[in-house]
């Protein structure tokens, strides 16, 4: 089974296959395009349609391929899942939501970001359309290629916004609208990175920090799974299901509470089990949390396909509805063959492309086990459920990178802390005792958060003493180690704040390129 696995890992993220991943892509494509022309053979403006669900299906395999890391690489880098397993159920659960739960009906104007009766005419509206589709997917495409994840719905709404400004000018765009998706710039990765960062530091409390962990988890565990049972039980209803089941948010939280009591009773049963035989560490608690993160992982990939193929087949079918219509729409009906390119799309391109991205979000920020990974996967869950009953624009990409820098700088600071700590425990003695604590002091450097409180406790029952104040200020700087790459943290950023001007100005020279060769 290991074998097997290493194999595919291998297959999936080796240089070696990287150009039979392109070229099984581009087939992908090709057979996009063969079957839009034996669909449409007749209508008006085929050759365009049959372009746009190529260029549809470019952006849905950039979307799986970018995207989806969010929602597995915690539990991949954790150690909860292995890459090849959390890609196969990722792009299973990725397909599956968009067909099941993506709705027969998508607003074609992302946001209502412009006012599409603005318009002269319906062939200004394809053109449109089709430049912004095209300049989210090659946004996507960079992003992905620099192993930076970036939001979706802001690369798309970028496109809509910047052919919209060169088809409409200045006037067509609704500024309010987007000054709410600037606001989301900074609302959801502070939000996640909090969360996060207090749902990690009241388990490091209420377990990890414990002389005795096994009764404490038992007691704990059961109920921080239940809360994030009844997180993802609510979240899958107002976001996974949302077109197909309409429930207001009482009755989305009431089923939330069924399954959170079902999840409590069956994990008190195997905590309880596990006791006997669980190690007394941190590691021991960890195991608890493996298949919460792999059950997290598997949802929030099926909410995302509800969601998120909206960003690939949106314009899509909108495109289709204004050539068969010939008219300007707002809301457009899919048919089965689009929404079929954006599922499999979104397979596709999270199995050929997606690991690259995986690892940068599961171990390349900061290191992650599995008690981390389930604090990034509940405030995920958390924050978009509170987001969307305030009414505050948030991006669940923002989320979930801002879940796993937060538990990095809390780890950070947790370590320094300590270390500011022993500083006072250690005061008023000799050279000849520093000498003697050397051992101690050397084991302290190199030990883990939890590890650290331990060697706290006993510091204090030995009346164990510091160095001078010079020597403290050298050994807290030895402390800071960087727990969060500051390089990803740069780049990451940057790719958030250029997204949306990047994709809009590429909409923008693809906008009047497109009206220059078809005029």
């Amino acid at each position: 089974m290991a074998r097997s696995s290493d194999f595919l890992d291998t297959l999936l993220t080796s240089p070696s296959t990287e150009r039979y991943r392109i070229g099984f892509s581009l087939l992908f494509l090709l057979g996009i395009w063969l079957v839009a022309g034996r669909l449409v053979p007749d209508a008006p403006n085929s050759m365009l349609l049959m372009a746009a669900a190529v260029i549809g299906g470019y952006m849905a395999i950039n979307i799986g391929a970018n995207d989806v890391a969010n929602n597995v690489g915690p539990a991949v880098g954790s150690g909860a899942l292995s890459l090849g397993a959390a890609v196969l159920i990722a792009a299973l659960l990725e397909a599956s939501g968009a067909i099941i739960a993506g709705g027969d009906v998508v607003s074609t104007i992302k946001g209502g970001i412009i006012f599409a009766e603005k318009l002269d005419d319906v062939d200004t509206f394809i053109w449109l359309m089709t430049a912004a589709l095209l300049a989210g997917a090659l946004w996507l495409n960079l992003a992905t290629w620099m192993g930076a994840p970036v939001s979706t719905t802001h690369s798309i709404v970028g496109g809509v916004l910047g052919a919209g400004i060169a088809a409409g000018g200045w006037g067509i765009a609704d500024w309010f609208v987007m000054s709410k998706i600037v606001a989301s710039w900074v609302i959801s990765p502070v939000l996640g990175g909090l969360f996060a960062a207090l749902f990690l530091y009241a388990i490091k409390k209420t377990v990890l920090y414990r002389e005795n962990l096994v009764p404490a988890a038992r007691t704990f565990v059961p109920l921080l799974v239940a809360l994030m049972a009844w997180a993802f039980g609510t979240y899958l209803m107002i976001k996974g299901v949302k077109k197909v089941i309409k429930v207001d948010f009482m009755d989305a939280a009431l089923l939330g509470v069924v399954v959170a009591v079902l999840a409590y009773g069956i994990v008190r049963i195997l905590a309880a089990r596990r006791s006997a035989t669980m190690e007394n560490s941190p590691e021991g608690v960890n195991a608890l949390f493996t298949w919460p993160l792999i059950f997290a992982a598997g949802l929030l990939s099926f909410a995302h396909g509800a969601n998120d193929v909206a960003n690939a087949i949106g314009p899509l079918a909108a495109i289709n509805d204004a050539v068969s219509a010939g008219a300007v729409v707002t809301a457009a009906s899919i048919p089965l063959w689009v929404m079929l390119v954006g599922a499999l799309g979104l397979s596709v391109g999270l199995m050929l492309f997606g690991p690259r991205l995986i690892k940068t979000v599961g171990s390349e920020i900061t290191e992650l086990d599995q008690t981390r990974a389930f604090c990034i996967a509940l405030s995920a869950a958390l924050t978009v459920i509170m987001a969307s009953q305030l009414g505050l624009p948030v991006s669940s990409t923002h989320i979930a990178i801002g879940g796993v820098f937060g538990v990095g700088f809390l780890r950070e600071y947790l370590k320094s802390n300590y270390a500011s700590q022993l500083h006072k425990i250690i005061e008023n003695h000799d050279a000849d005792e520093r000498a003697r604590l050397k051992p101690f002091l050397d084991d302290f450097r190199n030990a883990s958060v939890e590890e650290m409180e331990n060697l706290l406790k006993k510091a204090k029952k030995k009346s164990q003493v510091p160095l001078s104040k010079s020597e403290r200020k050298r050994l807290k700087k030895i402390y800071r180690e960087e727990m969060v790459k500051r390089s990803h943290l740069t780049r990451i950023v940057a790719a958030w704040i250029i997204t949306v001007p990047a994709s809009g100005l590429m909409a923008a020279i693809l906008f009047f390129t497109l009206r220059g060769l078809l005029i």
